[in-house]
């Protein structure tokens, strides 16, 4: 049902032709993407959100289990989760407009940071973990649209899908697999919670120095 809604955003031919976008190929787009300092420092800070969004999703549940809580507030997490992301991604797109990207970014990974080890230090309840899923879902996707409009700035929107799913692909992959690897080793997830603490601190550094201004194939078009 998606789909045919693609088409309303589809890039005018007129606007590829002038970015210089159409001319350029996968090969040349990565090449170009990887050797940007910005767009490394955006990949590392990236990371840090698929890891900890696999990671919750997958596991959280099985943790509230571990800690006397039923099946259901687990499901209800979750949901929370979901509900709350709708008001936080759309926030996020509003703010990308009015303040730096890579600002907004850097809270939004200090602010996860802040919320998981405000979670694990307390009790665990229903009322505690359903707080945090609502926190946590207001912060969920909220990084989709910074990200992808620092891409945007920085390569254009030629392959913005591609970049941007290189840049969350190995933290997904990783906060799913690590904390079952974890778990089973250590009967426990605390040190994957605080992993994704870590993780949550250096993104919120790691996206300051991010310049936010077009590659000069861009640049020169545009001059």
């Amino acid at each position: 049902m998606i789909l045919p809604f693609s088409f309303a955003l589809a890039t005018p031919e007129a606007n590829s032709v002038r970015e210089g976008a159409r001319s350029q190929s996968l090969t040349q787009a990565l090449s170009e993407a990887f050797g940007q300092r910005s767009f490394l420092l955006l990949v590392i800070g990236y990371f840090t959100c698929g890891f900890q969004l696999a990671f919750i999703t997958v596991h959280l549940p099985a943790y509230l289990v571990d800690r006397g809580l039923s099946t259901d507030v687990g499901g209800q997490t979750i949901a929370v989760i979901g509900l709350f992301n709708i008001a936080g991604s759309l926030l996020s797109g509003w703010l990308s407009n009015l303040m730096p990207k890579r600002y907004l970014l850097s809270i939004i990974y200090f602010s996860r940071a802040l919320a998981i080890l405000g979670f694990i230090t307390f009790p665990v309840t229903a009322l505690s973990t359903l707080t945090f899923a609502a926190v946590m879902g207001f912060l969920w996707l909220s990084t989709i649209a910074p990200t992808n409009g620092i891409i945007t700035v920085i390569f254009g929107t030629r392959w913005l899908a591609t970049l941007s799913g290189l840049a969350f692909l190995a933290g997904g992959f990783l906060g799913a697999w690590l904390g079952g690897i974890v778990y089973e080793q250590a009967h426990s997830y605390d040190q994957v919670w605080w992993l994704a603490i870590l993780l949550g601190l250096l993104s919120a550094a790691i996206n300051l120095p991010i310049i936010e201004k077009p590659v000069p194939r861009l640049a020169a078009v545009a001059a």
